[in-house]
């Protein structure tokens, strides 16, 4: 393959995408509607072109205009996108969905592909866009994939559980990057033991390069962190990776409540545990990134950056209430 044409490409998943096909010898093209600044414009090696993924016509005219070995969807968010794609794509050498680790249907530790069972997604769900129904769209979508293989498209799918990483615009990890960068005490929920499996951007996208070049139609793969720290550790080794030292102080559920918070209110909280296998993808030559490595990249993106992430979770002043009442028993 020499082509990829990656849908999206420009804000997060699909930004690092294309650095991660070019950096491999591929010509890019990158198919959004021109919404969000172009980081590549003036690139020679990667090309954009406008349309609206949403829109049959566009896309058809994308496939033909641009006719690439490979394609990446980093922004299928209904069902019927994934059908459309893999119908209009279908003679490519290989379509990539990009799923989530949100698609299954049933808490098991750890999630594996084709054994843990998947969201059931209704006619209603398939075109609601709520955040109680993205779990089931991409079920629905991951369902499609597995249709196009039967019909000889070897499209394939990609399940990310939270990516982290440099240019992170949802700012989730970033909450706790300028909690620990600026403050010496954080409020952490509960006991800090947390579990919930994320995934460096870096390494979503290998794994959709990797998938695409040595994947099997109408297979998915998960892909996450093959370590997995709890919320506390999180905490710990952004605190090596700003260089200083931070005191967690645990909140219980009734701590919390006192200061009209809950632990959902904490970004990367999550209970009960989610973890995703990653042996399937790994048997494809597919590895992480050390966290040493992965979140010093991503702290020194985060400085340069506007981003603080304060929307994400408490507000300071609220913290800074519940940490002086711990403290004080």
């Amino acid at each position: 393959m020499d082509s990829v044409l990656i849908i999206g490409g420009t804000r997060f998943i699909g930004r690092v995408t294309v650095e991660e096909f070019r950096e491999h010898g591929y010509d890019v093209t990158i198919c959004n509607r021109g919404n969000h600044a172009n980081p590549f414009a003036g690139d020679s090696v990667v090309t954009h072109v406008e349309a609206d993924r949403r829109d049959r016509d566009d896309l058809e005219a994308v496939a033909e205009r641009v006719d690439p070995d490979a394609v990446v969807d980093c922004v299928a968010y209904y069902p019927e996108d994934v059908r459309e794609a893999t119908e209009l794509f279908s003679d490519c050498e290989a379509y990539v969905y990009v799923s989530s680790g949100a698609s299954y249907g049933v808490e098991r530790v750890p999630k594996r592909e084709g054994d843990t069972p998947l969201c059931e997604c209704t006619t209603e769900q398939a075109t609601t866009d709520s955040a109680a129904t993205y779990g089931p769209r991409k079920a629905e979508g991951d369902r499609a994939v597995f249709a196009a293989a039967e019909r000889g498209v070897r499209a394939m799918s990609v399940r990310p559980t939270v990516v982290y990483g440099p240019h992170d615009y949802t700012e989730r990890f970033d909450y706790w990057i300028d909690r620990v960068d600026n403050h010496e005490s954080v409020v952490v929920p509960g006991d800090g033991l947390t579990l919930w499996q994320l995934a460096f951007v870096e390494d979503v996208a290998s794994a959709l390069r990797i998938v695409a070049e040595e994947g099997t139609a109408g297979e998915a793969y998960n892909v996450g962190d093959e370590d997995a720290p709890t919320l506390g550790q999180w905490i710990d080794l952004l605190a090596d990776a700003c260089d200083t030292e931070v005191r967690q102080v645990g909140a219980s559920e009734r701590e919390l409540a006192r200061e009209g918070l809950e632990p959902n209110d904490f970004p990367i909280y999550r209970d009960p545990p989610h973890l995703l296998s990653t042996a399937k993808l790994r048997s494809l030559g597919w590895s992480s990134t050390p966290h040493d490595e992965a979140l010093a990249r991503t702290v020194a993106e985060h400085r340069e950056s506007d981003r603080t992430g304060r929307a994400s979770g408490p507000d300071r002043e609220t913290e800074i209430e519940l940490v002086e009442s711990l403290l004080a028993r």
